[in-house]
C-alpha cells in the first residue's frame, strides 16, 4: 500500500525563469528498529541543497514511523528483504511526474555530512556519462576510517583513491533510474547479501560501467555484516546465485572454487564455515530456479580491463 503525500522537494516554490534542479527520488527502508538513528539520518536528507528530493519509506512489515514532511510511504505486509523493499520504493516514486533521471538508495542510518552531497554526486555522474552508478567514499562518524568492505573495488589500497568501479555498496548509491529499469532492478530473491554484485554486472552487461567518487563522503556507523544471524548462510547462497545467474558457464566453477576457498580462510580466523556450507548447499540446489541471462564474454573482457576478473 502507497500513502499518496505530497512529494518532499527542496526546491523553492513559485520562482519563475530558474533552471530547475536536478531532481533525485530516495528509497528508504525501514522495520521501526533504529527510531534515532532514522531522525538523524533523515535531517541530513532533508538538508540537501541544489537537488530537488523525493523521498519514499518502505515499511518492510510495518507501517513506517519515521516518516519526512511529504514522502511518499510503501506499507509491505511482509519483509521482503533489502532489494525487493527498495524495488517497490523505486516503483512508488516512478509514479511521479516530472520522472526523476536518478535514484539514491540510502541506508536509513547513513547519514549526510554536507549539504551539498547529493548535488556533488549528480555533478560527477554529469562528467562521467558512462557511469551507471556513482558511489561516494562511505565512512565511519569519524569521516576517516573506511573498512575494507565499503572500498567498492578489489584492490583497496587508498580509499581516497577514485576511479572505475565493477562492484557496488549497496546502502548508499546513486543510480541512473533509465538504466536501473533496463536491467529490471534489484534482484529481490536474493533478500540481503551480494545484491550489489548482481546489480553491477547487469549494468556493465548493458555497456555502462560504475564510478567511485572517493572524494565525496557519507557517513555510516562502523558496524560488521556478521552481526546478523543469517549472514555466513544467506552469502554463501547468494554468491552461487549471483554466479549462476550472471556468469557465462565457463567461469561459474572458478568462481565458486575462488570464494570456496577464501572463505575457508576466513572460516579459521572468524568461523561460520558450517553456516556457509550449509548456504551453498542452498544456493546450489535452488540455482536453477534463477533467471539466467549470462553476461557476454566481451563483458567479461571489460570487468577484467576494469581490475575485476568475474572469477574473483
Amino acid at each position: 500500500m502507497t500513502g499518496d503525500q505530497r512529494p518532499t522537494g527542496t526546491n523553492p516554490a513559485g520562482k519563475e525563469n530558474q533552471v530547475p534542479h536536478p531532481i533525485v527520488d530516495v528509497v528508504l527502508l525501514t522495520m521501526n528498529d533504529r527510531p534515532e538513528e532514522e531522525h538523524a539520518s533523515q535531517a541530513t536528507l532533508l538538508a540537501q541543497r541544489g537537488v530537488e528530493v523525493r523521498v519514499c519509506v518502505v515499511g518492510n512489515g510495518c507501517t513506517p514511523v519515521v516518516v519526512p514532511p511529504g514522502a511518499r510511504t510503501v506499507v509491505l505486509p511482509e519483509n521482503l528483504g533489502i532489494p525487493g523493499g527498495r524495488n517497490e520504493g523505486a516503483r512508488a516514486l516512478a509514479e511521479l511526474d516530472p520522472p526523476a533521471d536518478y535514484l539514491f538508495f540510502l541506508d536509513n542510518d547513513a547519514s549526510f555530512p554536507h549539504p551539498d552531497v547529493l548535488a556533488q554526486l549528480v555533478a560527477e555522474a554529469e562528467k562521467h556519462p558512462e557511469a551507471a552508478y556513482v558511489q561516494p567514499r562511505l565512512t565511519g562518524p569519524d569521516d576517516t576510517t573506511t573498512p575494507r568492505r565499503w572500498v567498492p573495488r578489489l584492490r583497496v589500497g587508498d580509499p581516497g583513491r577514485p576511479g572505475t568501479i565493477t562492484s557496488m555498496t549497496e546502502g548508499v548509491v546513486l543510480v541512473r533510474r533509465a538504466v536501473f529499469e533496463q536491467v529490471g532492478g534489484w534482484n529481490g530473491g536474493l533478500f540481503l547479501y551480494h545484491e550489489g554484485f548482481d546489480l553491477s554486472w547487469r549494468i556493465w552487461d548493458r555497456g555502462c560501467t560504475g564510478w567511485y567518487a572517493a572524494g565525496i563522503r557519507m557517513h555510516h556507523p562502523l558496524s560488521s555484516p556478521t552481526r546478523h544471524a543469517l549472514f555466513y548462510r544467506l552469502s554463501a547462497r547468494n554468491r552461487v546465485w549471483v554466479a549462476y545467474r550472471n556468469l557465462p558457464a565457463p567461469l561459474i566453477t572458478p568462481y565458486l572454487l575462488v570464494w570456496t576457498a577464501s572463505t575457508a580462510v576466513r572460516a579459521v580466523r572468524g568461523g561460520g564455515a558450517r553456516e556457509s556450507w550449509q548456504g551453498f548447499r542452498e544456493g546450489w540446489a535452488g540455482r536453477h530456479d534463477q533467471d539466467r541471462h549470462p553476461m557476454s564474454w566481451r563483458t567479461a573482457w571489460r570487468l577484467t580491463a576494469a581490475g575485476r576478473p568475474p572469477v574473483l
